[in-house]
């Protein structure tokens, strides 16, 4: 065993008051949730619970075990044949865990009973305990790639901790102690580096789990184990403040620096609180959708990519949980910074809650939240490919069925906190809590209106804290018709004695406000008050992010806060994109900025040493680009020229022009590539599969580009001029005449945005050959004319 450092003491409440993960309140009541769309989606949630037959799940287990099942098989990630089986049996743990607790339900309670001694029995004498055999481990040891073994350990694990944390189950402890006996073998005949390797493969967070038994038992072996999950590819460059995380599976890694928190409230070792806190920094400044998910096919983006990073594959909802569970944390560790609440809101109302089909009487829930314009949420039986298809009762069981049981059965649990004789409201989700000799009861239609009221039964005397919203302007507050100080972005504190009868409202004003893209100022959702809208467009998606009239925005009268909007030649409904389900919808919108005139934006001859003209860097020359007599030439293995990022910016239209030599001609190979990745560009080729020039354009989510063809190819050893003018329509001039046109493009110049790489003789595509010959006199304007 390796020895320990000395550990140093953290000042923090008890895990089950710091955690956020459904731990027993101190000298207050649990929470008790009220009618509302919360309490709406728990009851459907633990409807499931009731209904899933826990025979199904543990027929797995059963078999791995050599005990006796004759239960049907389920289907999904549970399927016997299915690596990942096992894990939606942790979920439920803490599913029934939470939902028996908050709900203070015997039926619940007793079935975690029946479904933790069900797994005891199970569970193997050296304290192995899964839906499939060890084996597995002996391929992940020796180098392969197995389906995440380690991270369905960590779900039954962390959901025998919450059976043994929020109820007492029996059993639950020592099974989970001797999971982690098992761990501690397993794993402690490896070399570190040996270690490192197994943690290429998801493992969930299985140093959360570890540290938070570790709270429970104060064994410092159950640390050590925690810390043998540091995975030192994710925490060397977060420690560092680098951030590394494009390219990387978000779901992998979140749970991960959830449990560098567990690990730091452990130890007090500081680098693990920075890996958390810049790592959520990055993640929501940098890496997050305006719902507050992320991802892009459940990988990270290069930083500020929105826009060109849209599609139907977009938010799952698994990492916006763990991002959750991170948050809740972090806040606890840090609790003047409200930006966490703010967030955990925000992500609360416009993503997770949406994530459940309010028509289905179990639950269901998506496994993306998808933004592109063609996105949708839908119904389908069985696990599909379609990421808006909800899940279903026994032939789904994807890792989002699994957390959504978590989610759904756990928004009591962040509403309220208590210290010493102080009660603080972080969430206004209307409830009940019994405090102090006292009952305070939260009741507001909020979101959908500004009012929030406290009334009070009994006596106490104690400090009252609200949480006031960055997003609000001019709030108000009173205590029994008398106004009290009320801040953005700060706690509105008030301490007295409390009687029954007194009554506080807070009143945070709500209006539409446009956030737009970071990667284009051009494109922008609309939020009103802490709710993102949605453009609902029934069973006919646009083909790409519409145009919107920010002028023409009405409210419609209503308690629902429901708008209209000008888009192109027709009138938009926008919702609560919470409440939109079962038909396609938009979340950003192209607002047109006024028109320019045709100024020169950028120019480059790329003749002797002249360069740029105008406010922009100068163009590198990389690879095997050299200057030649009249311009740029480029040898076509590496050659090309790099220009700066941001070029069309905000332009409603523009023209390129460009003088082009080619020494040979090659498909694919490109004159200019202004874009940022292959699905999101404007570029020009010299000849394509149909043996003429394109100018294409695309945006990631589109179905097809847009694109125009000229009449021939390129010549070869002399000079062409070559003008596209990109507008309503799209046309490609060759030496001053026009070679071809695109009367009907789907889309417009604004959407391309604020392009971050920028090539000429090069392809965003990495396996597209490199232009032959050489490129000069390069020029964007701001307009679709001739120069």
């Amino acid at each position: 065993m390796l020895a320990l450092p000395a550990l140093a003491a953290v000042p923090m409440p008890a895990l089950s008051e710091i955690s956020g993960e459904g731990g027993k309140p101190g000298w207050h009541g649990r929470p008790r949730l009220l009618p509302s769309r919360y309490l709406d989606n728990m009851q459907r949630t633990v409807a499931y619970l009731r209904f899933v037959d826990l025979d199904r799940l543990l027929h797995t287990f059963r078999v791995t075990a050599g005990l006796p099942s004759d239960a049907e098989p389920c289907g999904g990630w549970e399927a016997p044949d299915i690596q990942l089986r096992g894990h939606t049996t942790g979920h439920l743990l803490s599913g029934l865990a939470q939902a028996a607790y908050y709900l203070e339900d015997p039926s619940l309670r007793e079935k975690s009973a029946v479904l933790v001694a069900a797994l005891a029995e199970c569970q193997a004498p050296h304290g192995y305990l899964s839906a499939f055999p060890e084996t597995i481990f002996d391929s992940l040891e020796a180098g392969g790639n197995p389906w995440a073994p380690y991270y369905t350990i960590h779900k039954i694990l962390a959901g025998l901790i919450d059976q043994h944390r929020l109820l007492g189950t029996a059993g639950a402890l020592t099974a989970a102690r001797g999971m982690a006996d098992w761990v501690g073998l397993r794993t402690g005949r490896l070399t570190r580096e040996q270690m490192q390797k197994v943690l290429h493969v998801e493992f969930g967070g299985m140093n959360e789990a570890l540290a938070d038994l570790y709270e429970i038992t104060r064994e410092p072996r159950h640390l050590e184990l925690a810390r043998r999950f540091d995975h030192d590819e994710i925490f060397g460059p977060l420690s560092e403040r680098r951030d590394t995380l494009a390219g990387r599976h978000a779901n992998t890694d979140i749970p991960k620096v959830v449990g560098a928190v567990a690990t730091y409230r452990a130890t007090g070792e500081e680098h693990y609180r920075t890996i958390a806190t810049y790592f959520w920094d990055q993640v929501i400044k940098h890496h997050s959708y305006v719902i507050g998910g992320n991802s892009n096919a459940e990988f990270f983006a290069p930083p500020d990519q929105i826009v060109s990073q849209l599609g139907e594959n977009t938010c799952e909802n698994c990492n916006t949980y763990n991002m959750l569970k991170l948050t809740r944390r972090l806040h606890q560790l840090d609790p003047d910074r409200l930006d966490y609440l703010d967030y955990y809101e925000w992500a609360l109302l416009n993503q997770m809650l949406g994530e459940q089909d309010p028509d289905s009487a179990h639950g269901f829930v998506t496994y993306y939240t998808g933004l592109s314009p063609s996105a949708s949420r839908k119904g389908k039986e069985g696990l599909v490919n379609d990421p808006g298809t909800y899940s279903s009762d026994y032939g789904n069981f994807s890792c989002d069925h699994g957390t959504g049981l978590e989610t759904s059965t756990k928004f009591a649990e962040p509403i309220y906190r208590t210290a010493k004789d102080t009660l603080t409201v972080d969430l206004f989700i209307p409830s009940e809590i019994d405090v102090a000799g006292t009952t305070v009861r939260l009741t507001t239609l909020y979101p959908y209106e500004p009012r929030i009221c406290l009334g009070f039964s009994g006596s106490a005397t104690l400090t009252l804290r609200l949480r006031i919203p960055r997003w609000v302007r001019h709030p108000t507050l009173r205590v029994n018709g008398k106004p009290v100080p009320a801040r953005p972005g700060r706690y509105a504190s008030i301490r007295r004695r409390w009687r029954s009868g007194d009554r506080v409202e807070l009143h945070l004003p709500m209006t539409p406000r446009w956030l737009p893209a970071p990667d284009n100022p051009a494109v922008a959702a609309l939020a009103y008050g802490p709710l993102v809208l949605a453009g609902r467009y029934g069973d006919t998606p646009p083909e790409v992010l519409p145009p919107a009239d920010p002028s023409s925005l009405r409210r419609v009268p209503g308690a629902t806060p429901e708008f209209t909007i000008r888009s192109g030649d027709r009138s938009i409904q926008l919702s609560p994109f919470l409440d939109v389900h079962h038909e396609h919808y938009n979340i950003y919108f192209a607002l047109p900025p006024a028109r320019r005139a045709a100024a020169v934006i950028a120019s480059y001859p790329l003749a002797g040493l002249r360069d740029a003209t105008g406010r922009w860097p100068d163009a590198v020359l990389a690879g095997g680009a050299t200057p030649g007599e009249r311009g740029i030439e480029l040898d076509g293995v590496s050659g090309h020229v790099v220009l700066p990022a941001g070029l069309p910016a905000n332009l409603t239209e523009f023209t390129v022009s460009v003088w082009v030599r080619l020494n040979t001609i090659t498909n694919s190979a490109r004159v200019f590539d202004l874009g940022f990745n292959q699905q999101s560009y404007a570029f020009l080729t010299a000849r394509t599969g149909r043996g003429t020039a394109r100018f294409a354009m695309k945006l990631n989510g589109m179905e097809a580009e847009d694109f125009v063809d000229a009449a021939i190819p390129l010549p070869l050893n002399v000079w062409t001029h070559v003008e596209v003018r990109v507008a309503d329509t799209l046309r490609l001039f060759i030496d001053g005449t026009l070679s071809g046109e695109n009367p009907a493009p789907k889309m417009g110049a604004l959407l391309l945005g604020a392009t971050h790489f920028n090539y000429l003789g090069r392809s965003q595509n990495t396996r597209h050959p490199y232009l032959h010959g050489a490129v000069a006199d390069f020029t964007l304007t701001g307009a679709a004319t001739a120069f």
